[in-house]
């Protein structure tokens, strides 16, 4: 079973700091220069500061971050706590779809283990080069500024129940971000109540679902360290698979640089092993279950493709169990661009002819503008279908999942030094 603790947080003083608004932040992944640039005209003690750290005159980077850092807590901008709590996590938002929903959560401390059964798991595949930026971030600063989402199976939702009478109180912070997601935060420290969340979760193991660079990293440290000590833990915000409020959704993909043999070859593909129907351009994104498909948009001409049989993604995928088999993102990656386009996995880990779009208007928009050459449009994948490809000891093609809203860097940090 997963390893599942309060902490004692590191976090800002907002007496110190100023208003939690100007302090937090997306995560680092999802910021350009312009947006850090706003972020730190907010207040100079904002997150990104630490989390997406910038040096001149060949200052190193990270250097820089754990300067700051310390410079905060000696200033008592950043504080920790004396006992260690939980944390209560809100979040009201609208998804990409414009319904409004409720999504609930708490922050803790997990202990970093080997992925396997019954522990912690993965469920997409990770790349070299963030997992090294994070690496340097978190020797330098000894903290994890950042957390880790992860799910649990709950069916009872016996965790929030037990944590929900907590949250009646005024909240120890409550932010609005720019996309409109109020995320408010409460410390619940009742020792009763953190033992009843701790039983709750005894025998449920994780599904890691945003983060997963992040968790590598800390398996990373938490051995260059060695020994027992906070070094063995990591930050992560946890979420019941049965959450009225947890959603999934899809991350188009987008074809670019298209040369005409590679056209030709895309062709090739889709008249040989998929239905195609034309259909209205509002209508692209594909729904419900059934068969493998996604819609297509290229020079103007709207698709929904469907696999003519699912034989035809046996055989593509014969090493892989029959729930990734049955993914549509991993029959497309298999099909199309390894197949027709002859993508390897670096050209997709590295945008090498493609790139990803969030919604169904960015992606038409990229198209319709000559940005992008084609796109194919993707279903919403259930939780059940990712936590079934992970129970398989599979790992997702990357962006198969789009899991919104982003939990906001800077609420809680988590020192990894005793």
């Amino acid at each position: 079973m997963a390893d599942i603790e309060p902490l004692r947080a590191l976090r800002y003083d907002p007496a110190r700091a100023g208003a939690l608004d100007d302090l937090v932040s997306p995560p680092y992944d999802v910021i350009d220069a312009a947006d850090r640039a706003k972020l730190v005209g907010r207040s100079p003690h904002n997150v990104v500061a630490i989390d997406l750290p910038q040096a001149s005159d060949g200052e190193d980077p990270y250097a820089r971050a754990a300067q700051t850092f310390q410079s905060w807590r000696a200033q008592g901008v950043i504080v920790q706590d004396p006992e260690p709590a939980l944390w209560a996590l809100s979040q009201d938002y609208a998804g990409p779809d414009g319904r409004p929903r409720q999504r609930h959560g708490f922050f803790a401390r997990v202990r970093v283990e080997n992925y396997g059964a019954g522990r912690i798991r993965p469920h997409e595949r990770t790349h070299p080069g963030p997992k090294e930026d994070r690496l340097r971030l978190t020797r330098a600063t000894q903290a994890n500024l950042s957390p880790i989402f992860s799910l649990y199976d709950d069916p009872g939702n016996a965790a929030w129940n037990a944590i929900a009478p907590h949250t009646e109180a005024a909240p120890f912070g409550d932010v609005t971000d720019p996309a409109g997601t109020r995320h408010r935060l409460w410390r619940v420290g009742d020792p009763g109540t953190i033992e009843n969340v701790r039983a709750a979760l005894e025998d449920t193991e994780l599904l890691i679902a945003d983060g997963h660079h992040r968790y590598e990293t800390a398996r990373v440290y938490a051995e260059e360290i060695g020994g027992e000590g906070a070094h063995r833990y990591v930050l992560m915000y946890l979420v019941a698979l049965q959450d009225p409020g947890l959603e999934i959704f899809p991350t188009h993909r987008l074809l670019v640089g298209l040369d005409q043999r590679r056209r030709e070859a895309l062709r090739d593909e889709l008249e040989r092993d998929w239905e195609i129907d034309d259909v209205d351009p509002d209508r692209l994104q594909p729904s419900g279950d059934g068969p493998v498909r996604a819609g297509y948009l290229e020079r103007g001409r709207a698709r929904m493709l469907s696999l003519r049989d699912q034989a035809i993604a046996d055989a593509a995928l014969p090493e892989h169990a029959e729930p990734y088999r049955r993914l549509d993102t991993a029959v497309l990656e298999a099909l199309v661009l390894q197949g027709a386009l002859n993508m390897t996995e670096d050209d997709i880990s590295h945008l090498n002819g493609l790139d990803y779009a969030r919604s169904t208007d960015e992606a038409r928009e990229r198209v319709q503008s000559g940005d992008a050459d084609a796109a194919f449009f993707m279903r919403s994948t259930p939780v059940e279908q990712v936590r079934a490809v992970a129970a398989a000891g599979e790992t997702m093609p990357p962006k198969s999942t789009y899991f919104f809203p982003k939990v906001l860097t800077g609420l809680l940090f988590n020192p990894l030094k005793d």
